[in-house]
């Protein structure tokens, strides 16, 4: 037997040729860049939770890369994530299609988020972040919170699930950086709108890493709780490698097991930068290498 972080068990008996081959059953384009995949994983969507991440191992030469899980349908036995195909190992991933087996899934890992009735609660999604920030806020809603959500992009392409995320919300706002879609602006120019004119109880913040340190400048005035989901350089997802660490509340903390959510307020926005920025140049090199093979898997 095994446990999963949030305390279940996978027993072996458990285990099928259905449950083990990561079998790929639906694949969009969400945009030219933006691709979402529908993955067979029963033990894994029957276990997760809003917040938790998997991490997938495309090939022998890939990377392993931590992603969170979009969606998860326990009846179907899927889990659904969307990515960016921005660098070499989300173009491998990208290149995969209905019907193929991805090698490696292991999860759910991380602490799923905090989930309670605070109150009144603001999920804002940027770009990508909106496929993680959805099941948080169908969580939120739930549990009986006045849900509020904030969608943003750079420009309209990039706005993802703004039905589904209506569909839950009690009250939307779309930001577009050039006014193509919603209104023109930032993220933060509607959260301070609403933090002015209402009582929010907590805000919880998933996208771009400028996106949620400005976020988190914009609620601290106000005494708010925020959340924020972090994605730094990441290895094993279990602890040991220590390439996710961060520092929150000025003490070392491991994205991988002890969030990836943590307190806004108390993240070392500068380091985080940094961390991030390490291996830009190799990764930039690897990019550029997997696209003139062609992009195949």
């Amino acid at each position: 037997m095994s446990n999963h972080s949030d305390g279940s068990v996978c027993r072996l008996a458990d285990l099928t040729p259905d449950s083990v081959r990561n079998t790929i059953v639906r694949k969009e384009k969400l945009s030219p860049v933006l691709t979402l995949l529908e993955i067979n994983a029963p033990l894994i969507a029957r276990s997760a939770k809003a917040g938790q991440f998997v991490m997938i191992w495309a090939g022998e030469t890939s990377e392993r890369i931590p992603l969170t899980i979009s969606e998860m349908n326990p009846d179907k036995g899927t889990i659904t994530i969307i990515f960016q195909e921005v660098g070499r190992g989300t173009m491998e991933l990208g290149a995969f299609n209905v019907g193929d087996d991805i090698p490696s899934i292991s999860g759910p890992l991380g602490h799923p988020t905090p989930i309670e009735n605070y109150g009144t609660a603001v999920v804002i999604g940027g770009g990508v972040g909106t496929a993680i920030a959805r099941p948080v806020a169908a969580a939120l809603k739930k549990a009986g919170n006045h849900l509020i959500t904030i969608i943003g992009a750079r420009e309209k392409s990039l706005i993802i699930l703004e039905k589904e995320m209506s569909e839950i919300a009690d009250e939307q706002f779309i930001t577009t950086d050039d006014g193509s879609h919603g209104r023109k602006g930032l993220v933060t120019d509607a959260l301070k709108e609403i933090l002015d004119k209402q009582k929010v109880d907590i805000v919880v913040a998933i996208g771009p890493l400028p996106m949620m340190r400005f976020v988190a400048k914009t609620t601290e005035p106000y005494g708010v709780k925020t959340i924020v989901s972090l994605d730094p350089i990441m290895v094993d997802g279990t602890g040991m490698c220590g390439g996710c660490r961060v520092t929150v509340g000025g003490k070392t903390m491991f994205t991988c097991v002890d969030g990836p959510d943590f307190d806004a307020h108390q993240v070392d926005w500068d380091e985080l930068k940094a961390r991030k920025s390490f291996y830009f140049e190799t990764e930039k090199k690897a990019r550029e290498a997997f696209a003139a093979t062609g992009g195949g898997k």
